[in-house]
């Protein structure tokens, strides 16, 4: 091998070591990258419980409308539909509403929801403290059920905001559904 390749073998081994200590720090940063986008997005995929407090004080003299929208994603075998249109709450006040889903097919099948709300200022805003959208959902074949979000408006919410969306797509999840077949099977 010739001097001139052996410095570009070197320059390129240097390269992938840095490269690969890069992606190992990259991998560190990832969470509190996470956590930055989460709340900056309003995004949570965890209980935050824990970050409402008893000191928040509830807004009695404000009222916002909160619209609960339900959307079924492919066109599935669903009955999935908010069990209340819409609520009037006050900020800092724990609430619970219940979406229903029914699993029209004659299968087991496993469904997830993600959701969404609207305006997008409102997401840091809005806490789900509890949600059917943080865990998968197992339905038996023609199954149905209630399953209800717990959420608190902050009050700091923007005084010129008095309506919002809470919306959710709920799918199957065509991955878990077959994992879940195959173990029957078995």
């Amino acid at each position: 091998m010739s001097n001139a390749n052996q410095k570009e073998n070197n320059k390129l081994v240097g390269q992938l070591v840095l490269f690969a200590i890069g992606m190992f720090g990259f991998g560190f940063a990832l969470i509190p990258l996470y956590d930055i986008f989460c709340e900056v997005t309003g995004f949570r995929t965890q209980n935050v419980q824990a970050e409402m407090t008893s000191d928040i004080v509830v807004d009695e003299n404000r009222l916002i409308t909160v619209e609960f929208i339900a959307n079924t994603a492919d066109n599935q075998d669903w009955v999935f539909r908010p069990v209340l249109s819409k609520m009037q709450v006050h900020p800092g006040k724990v609430y619970t509403a219940n979406y229903f889903a029914q699993n029209l097919q004659a299968r087991t099948v496993v469904g997830t929801a993600t959701p969404d709300v609207k305006p997008v200022e409102v997401n840091k805003h809005f806490k789900k403290l509890e949600c059917f959208c943080f865990t998968q959902q197992d339905f038996a074949a023609n199954e149905g059920r209630e399953m209800p979000v717990q959420f608190v408006i902050d009050p700091a919410l923007p005084e010129h905001i008095e309506r919002m969306t809470l919306s959710y797509t709920f799918f199957v999840n065509k991955k878990l559904t077959q994992e879940k077949l195959q173990a029957a099977s078995n």
